[in-house]
Parts: C-alpha cells; sequence; structure tokens
C-alpha cells in the first residue's frame, strides 16, 4: 500500500490522505476500491464498514463516468484517514471530476415504483451513496462535481 502522507492545513490534525486519478474507463472503479480496501485494512476498519465505503465509490465513480463529460476524462480521489478532537478514526474519500457538474435540486428521487412498475431502474446512486456513508457533502457547478463522503471507523 502506498504510504499515508500527512495532510496540507485545513485538515484534522494527525489526518493523512493519498491521492488516485483514474481514466474514464470501463471498471476503472474497481481500482479506488481496492485503494480504500488496503486503507480501511490500515486502519483497522471493519470488513463490513470497508465494503460500505467501497459501494459508495463504485457509485460515486459511476457517475462520474456517465455523467459529467469531463474535460480531462480523469476522475480524481482522494483518502484521507483522521480522527476528530476525541472521536473516532474515519475514512473520507473524496471524489472529484472536472465535468459540467448539476442541480442537485433537479435530481429526481427515484422510487420504488417506479422501478418495480417496468419505469426508471437507475437513478439510485445519490440515495445509495446517502445510505452507506456516515456523512456526505455533494458541490457541483460549472467546474466540475466534488462528492466528499466520510465513513467512521
Amino acid at each position: 500500500m502506498a504510504k499515508l502522507e500527512t495532510a496540507r492545513s485545513g485538515l484534522d490534525a494527525g489526518s493523512r490522505e493519498i491521492s488516485l486519478t483514474i481514466p474514464v474507463a470501463p471498471d476503472m472503479e474497481i481500482v479506488a476500491t481496492a485503494q480504500a480496501v488496503a486503507i480501511g485494512e490500515y486502519i483497522e476498519m471493519p470488513r463490513d464498514k470497508i465494503d460500505e465505503v467501497k459501494l459508495a465509490i463504485v457509485e460515486a465513480c459511476i457517475n462520474a463516468f456517465e455523467h459529467a463529460q469531463t474535460r480531462d476524462d480523469r476522475v480524481h480521489l482522494t483518502f484521507r484517514v483522521g480522527r476528530e478532537s476525541d472521536g473516532p478514526e474515519y475514512l473520507e474519500v473524496e471524489v472529484f471530476d472536472q465535468g459540467r457538474g448539476f442541480d442537485q435540486r433537479s435530481v429526481e428521487m427515484p422510487s420504488l415504483e417506479k422501478a418495480f412498475g417496468g419505469g426508471k431502474k437507475r437513478g439510485w446512486g445519490l440515495q445509495i451513496i446517502r445510505s452507506l456513508m456516515d456523512s456526505v457533502a455533494i458541490t457541483s457547478g460549472d467546474w466540475g462535481t466534488r462528492i466528499l463522503m466520510r465513513k467512521y471507523k
């Protein structure tokens, strides 16, 4: 596993990070999940929580691959390990694309009725990410989209 570097200022004291850039190409999200597994094991995160982080990363990467239309044909990930003051250790994953962005208010919430009634079976990615992670922050604009996800150990 790559060595976790001490992060730049602006993060919690003792935070460490690893950066990874993957091309927009089939199955490249698996490369990102392998990094999450290595870091999760390094901090001794329970396996079920590592699996939740992996699935959230897959959803975030696939959304970027399919919708972002990135200017550089890449998705940039930053993995951070840290601890809030007197709090539990966490694994944070930032997924960033330099795409066209989107208006979160315009994203229709998926429904089981539509999915099972023969309608749209897609569109669950953001909902899945939010349900798997302890905190999720999404920012988006003309510069691209940034999804910041955190899972506590």
